[in-house]
C-alpha cells in the first residue's frame, strides 16, 4: 500500500514520567486533543493519529535524549501548517531539542525541520519537504 488511507489511525505508545506534565505538553501547549485519561495513561488525538503516554516511573529520565535511534513526529504537506506549529511552539516556550533548520540543502530531499523535547525526554520531529514526493 503506497497511499495512506484515512480510515486507519497510526498508534504510538511512549513512556512518561508524569501524566500531568504529559497532558500539559501535548494538550495545552501543542494542541493535541485529549481522548481519554486514566491514572496510568493518556490517549491523544495527535494530528489525526493516536499517541498514548504511559506512566513509566521505573525508567531513568535523567539521561540527555538523543535524536537517534528514537524520535517521532509529523511530516506536513503544507508549509503554512508546518510554520504554524513552529510558531506555536515558540509562543508556548516549548523546549526545542533543535531549532528550525534545513536538511539536505539543494538536494531533492531538502526539507525544513525542528525537534521538540517533551517533559519525559521524548523527541518530536516536525518536517516539511519542498518536494512532497520525498515525504516517504
Amino acid at each position: 500500500m503506497n497511499v495512506r488511507e484515512t480510515n486507519k489511525i497510526f498508534h504510538l505508545a511512549i513512556p512518561t514520567k508524569d501524566i500531568e506534565s504529559a497532558e500539559d505538553f501535548y494538550v495545552k501547549k501543542l494542541g493535541a486533543r485529549l481522548a481519554r485519561k486514566y491514572d496510568d495513561r493518556i490517549t491523544l488525538d495527535f494530528f489525526g493519529d493516536q499517541v498514548v503516554c504511559h506512566l513509566s516511573p521505573d525508567l531513568d529520565y535523567s539521561q540527555k535524549p538523543k535524536m537517534y535511534p528514537r524520535h517521532f513526529g509529523i511530516t506536513f504537506f503544507s508549509e503554512e501548517e508546518f510554520n504554524k506549529v513552529y510558531k506555536l511552539a515558540k509562543e508556548k516556550q516549548i523546549l526545542f531539542f533543535k531549532d528550525k533548520f534545513t536538511r539536505f540543502k539543494d538536494k531533492r530531499e531538502e526539507h525544513y525541520t525542528f525537534l521538540l523535547q517533551d517533559p519525559s525526554n521524548n523527541l518530536l520531529e516536525f518536517k516539511f519537504y519542498k518536494d512532497q514526493t520525498m515525504a516517504y
